[in-house]
């Protein structure tokens, strides 16, 4: 179960879409406020809302620094870590958040 840890996720507006990396450390609650639109921003502007990916880190400097490196990569290596992990891009978010 998520515990009190660090976030790096990856949002999209769908499979293949519109990608957005961040880290947080309060994943169902971030992944929340941009589902609802809660502050201006890139998601909000590009409808980027389904949670394909993330990893967790009990360091806060280690959550960002792996943010750094992938919002380096190219959309490719983003399309391909995401696909390894979740070949259908489900939104992850209803499996963290028993209530929705």
């Amino acid at each position: 179960m998520l515990g009190n840890n660090y976030y790096l996720y990856i949002l999209a507006s769908g499979r293949n879409g519109t990608l957005y990396v961040g880290v947080t450390n309060s994943l169902i609650r971030r992944i929340y406020e941009h589902k609802n639109d809660q502050k201006d921003g890139f998601t909000k502007k590009y409808q980027v809302h389904d949670l394909v990916y993330y990893e967790e880190y009990n360091d806060v400097n280690v959550a960002i620094a792996r943010e750094t490196q992938v919002k380096k990569w190219n959309r490719e290596w983003k399309i391909d870590l995401i696909t390894k992990e979740n070949p259908e891009w489900k939104d992850l978010y209803s499996e963290l958040n028993p209530f929705g």
